[in-house]
């Protein structure tokens, strides 16, 4: 028998509950899916998201400030 992959499970968020974590709206997640800036899948008609492209996409809006 050959030898199969295993992936870890990953849970798909709602856009209500990318909102709660980005602690933003939903409107706001659902604007910043459609202008390509945060990164989601389509399963049907319903909009997910996946943990760490949300991570990803926080550590990718961190600004510094000069001085």
């Amino acid at each position: 028998m050959a030898d199969q992959q295993k992936t870890k499970p990953v849970r798909l968020l709602k856009p209500s509950e990318a909102a709660l974590f980005l602690a933003v709206s939903e409107r706001t997640v659902k604007r910043l899916t459609a202008r390509g800036e945060l990164p989601h899948v389509r399963i049907g008609g319903s909009m997910r998201f996946v943990m760490a492209d949300l991570l990803a996409y926080v550590a990718s809006q961190r600004r510094w400030s000069g001085g």
